[in-house]
C-alpha cells in the first residue's frame, strides 16, 4: 500500500494548497493521511461561533467535511494553538509528529515550505519546520528512544516535499517560493478541491478570492523536492511517487 502524509497548520490548508494532489492519489489507490495542527481556533473569519472553543468545535467539522470532498483516507486535527506554533515547544512538537509518521510509515510526506507559503504565515513557517526534523529523525534510532520501548519502530519516508506556486499573492509579505521540481496536473479535480475549500463555512468570506487564485494557477499544483533516500540531480517530476519502493 502506497501512503502519502499531508502536514499542515488549519483547517482548510489541506483543501486551498494540497487538495487536487490528494484527490489525484485517493483516486489511484493511494492511502492519504493528512495531519492537521490546529483547529484553527484564531481565525479572523469565525461565522456565528461565540469563542474560541466553539470556533475549534466547528472547524474540526469543516475539516472533516472538506477531508471526505478530497476522499482522505485518514484525516486528524491536533489541539495546538492557532496563530501560536512559534511559541510551542518545538522538540515535543517533531515528537508527536515523528510518532505519526512512524505509526502509519507513509513513503511520501509534503508540507508547507519554510517562508510560509504564499500567505506567509507564521504557523505554516512552524509547520514546515516541525515536519521537516519529524521527517529525518523518524527513522533514527536515537530519537524519541521512549517511542521504541513502546513498541514503535523507526521508519525513514522515503521523499518530502514543500508546496510551491508560480507566483507570490498580492497584499501579503514577500514570499521567497522555492522552484517547482514537481508538478502535478489535476485539472479535472480542480473544482472538487475548490468544493473542499469552500466545505470550510466560516471561511467563505475568503472563498471567491481563494477560488480565483486556484484558476489562475490552471489546475495544477507544485511541489519542491526537499530530501529524497536516493539524492541526485534535480528532474521534473509529474509523480510525487516517482522512485519509491513500496
Amino acid at each position: 500500500m502506497r501512503r502519502l502524509l499531508c502536514i499542515t497548520a488549519h483547517p482548510d490548508d489541506e483543501s486551498a494548497s494540497f487538495g487536487g494532489t490528494l484527490l489525484h492519489y485517493a483516486e489511484r489507490g493511494v492511502e492519504t493521511h493528512v495531519l492537521c495542527l490546529t483547529p484553527g481556533q484564531a481565525a479572523k473569519n469565525r461565522g456565528n461561533a461565540k469563542s474560541d472553543e466553539e470556533l475549534a468545535a466547528v472547524r474540526r467539522g469543516e475539516f472533516e467535511a472538506g477531508c471526505r470532498i478530497l476522499h482522505v483516507t485518514h484525516a486528524k486535527v491536533l489541539d495546538y494553538p492557532d496563530a501560536g506554533l512559534a511559541y510551542v515547544n518545538f522538540y515535543k512538537a517533531a515528537e508527536e509528529i515523528t510518532l505519526y509518521m512512524r505509526s502509519i510509515s507513509p513513503q511520501v510526506v509534503m508540507t508547507f515550505g519554510p517562508e510560509g507559503a504564499v500567505t506567509t504565515h507564521p504557523d505554516h513557517t512552524m509547520v514546515s519546520l516541525f515536519a521537516t526534523l519529524a521527517f529525518h529523525w523518524a527513522g533514527r534510532k536515537e530519537r524519541f528512544a521512549e517511542q521504541l520501548a513502546a513498541g514503535i519502530k523507526p521508519y525513514q519516508p522515503q521523499k518530502l516535499y514543500y508546496a510551491t506556486a508560480p507566483f507570490p499573492l498580492p497584499h501579503y509579505q514577500p514570499a521567497c517560493l522555492a522552484s517547482a521540481t514537481a508538478i502535478i496536473q489535476m485539472p479535472e479535480h480542480l473544482d472538487a478541491k475548490i468544493a473542499a475549500f469552500r466545505a470550510h463555512a466560516t471561511q467563505l468570506p475568503l472563498a471567491d478570492a481563494v477560488e480565483k487564485t486556484l484558476r489562475q494557477r490552471g489546475g495544477e499544483e507544485w511541489f519542491h523536492l526537499v530530501a529524497s533516500m536516493k539524492p541526485g540531480k534535480v528532474e521534473m517530476e509529474t509523480d510525487l511517487f516517482a522512485g519509491v519502493k513500496d
